[in-house]
């Protein structure tokens, strides 16, 4: 016995668990709150004391010192990390370890070194 439009329906069928999947597959992208408080904001104490390897961190503070070629030593006030600046990476204004700034970029893991930050954006902080 044939069931008519038999095709159109395993089509029909198809389509929607599809979609389906595709719905579920999506959601937990648009998922952000995941608890009562807000989320810790990273600190160089915190890097040092558990870095993960490519977490992107924005830090506030200073740039203490030069210690090589795009190589500098900075501090949140919680502690110090060497990080890595491309020079092309720098405002146009100049920077000195009085200047408030913010630094983004990821954190690098090694397993004979301590953890730096691999800096992408450098953000005068104005007062």
């Amino acid at each position: 016995m044939r069931i008519p439009n038999c095709r159109l329906s395993s089509f029909v069928l198809s389509a929607v668990i599809g979609a389906a999947a595709l719905t579920m597959m999506a959601a937990p992208a648009a998922a952000q709150y995941v608890g009562p408080g807000v989320a810790a904001t990273p600190n160089v104490r915190g890097i040092l004391a558990q870095p993960q390897d490519d977490q992107w961190v924005s830090l506030k503070g200073h740039l203490l010192r030069k210690t090589g070629k795009e190589r500098y030593v900075f501090s949140d006030g919680t502690g110090e990390i060497q990080v890595e600046i491309d020079d092309k990476d720098f405002p146009r204004e100049p920077v000195d370890e009085k200047t408030l700034v913010e630094i983004s970029g990821e954190v690098d893991t090694g397993l004979t070194r301590p953890p730096e930050i691999d800096v992408d954006v450098v953000r005068i902080i104005r007062e």
